[in-house]
C-alpha cells in the first residue's frame, strides 16, 4: 500500500469515528448509539493502526507510538460501547486514560499544526480528569455531563485535524 492510499484510508477512519462518535452521544435510542459507536471505534481502530505503521516507516516513532497507543484505549472503548453505560464504566476508564496518553505523546511531537496540538493536549487534560474521577470511583458514565461530554467536542477537532493533515496537499516523501 502507498502512501497517499494509506493516508486516504486512515482519514476516511478518522472522519468516519468522528462524524460517528458524536452521533452515539447525541442518540436516544440504546441500539442506535451502539451501534453508532461501535462504528465509530472500528473506524478509529483501523485509521490509528495504519497511522502507527504509517509514521514508523516515517521514522517518526513517537507519533507512532501515540497512534499504537490511541488504537489500544479504543479496542477498550469499542468493548464497552454496546452495553450498558453504566455496565463497564471501569473500561471506558481505561480508554480515557489511554486516549489521553495517546494524545499528550501524538501532541508533544511537531506532527501536526499548533492549533490541532493544543486542542489535543486540552482534550488530553479533559480525559485525563474522566480517567481519574473514575479510577476515584466518581459516579461517572461515557455521556456524563460535563465530563467527558465536554470533552468530546474538543477530541473530534483533534480527529478532525489529524484528518485534514493527512488529506492536504502533501510534498513527496
Amino acid at each position: 500500500m502507498n502512501s497517499k492510499s494509506t493516508r486516504i484510508i486512515a482519514a476516511t477512519g478518522l472522519i468516519a469515528g468522528a462524524i460517528f462518535g458524536m452521533a452515539g452521544s447525541f442518540v436516544q435510542s440504546v441500539s442506535l448509539r451502539g451501534l453508532a459507536w461501535g462504528i465509530d471505534g472500528i473506524g478509529l481502530i483501523l485509521a490509528t493502526g495504519l497511522l502507527t505503521i504509517f509514521y514508523f516507516r516515517k521514522e517518526q516513532d513517537m507519533t507512532a507510538a501515540g497512534f499504537l497507543i490511541f488504537a489500544v484505549g479504543q479496542g477498550l472503548v469499542l468493548a464497552s460501547s454496546g452495553i450498558d453505560l453504566d455496565a463497564n464504566v471501569s473500561l471506558f476508564g481505561a480508554g480515557a486514560g489511554l486516549w489521553a496518553t495517546s494524545l499528550f505523546v501524538i501532541s508533544f511531537q511537531k506532527t501536526f499544526s499548533v492549533f490541532i496540538r493544543c486542542a489535543g493536549i486540552l482534550a488530553a487534560v479533559l480525559f485525563s480528569v474522566v480517567a481519574v474521577q473514575i479510577f476515584t470511583n466518581q459516579p461517572l458514565n461515557p455521556l456524563s455531563q460535563p465530563l467527558p461530554f465536554f470533552a468530546y467536542p474538543v477530541f473530534v477537532i483533534t480527529i478532525l485535524g489529524w484528518a485534514w493533515t493527512l488529506l492536504k496537499k502533501q510534498k513527496p516523501v
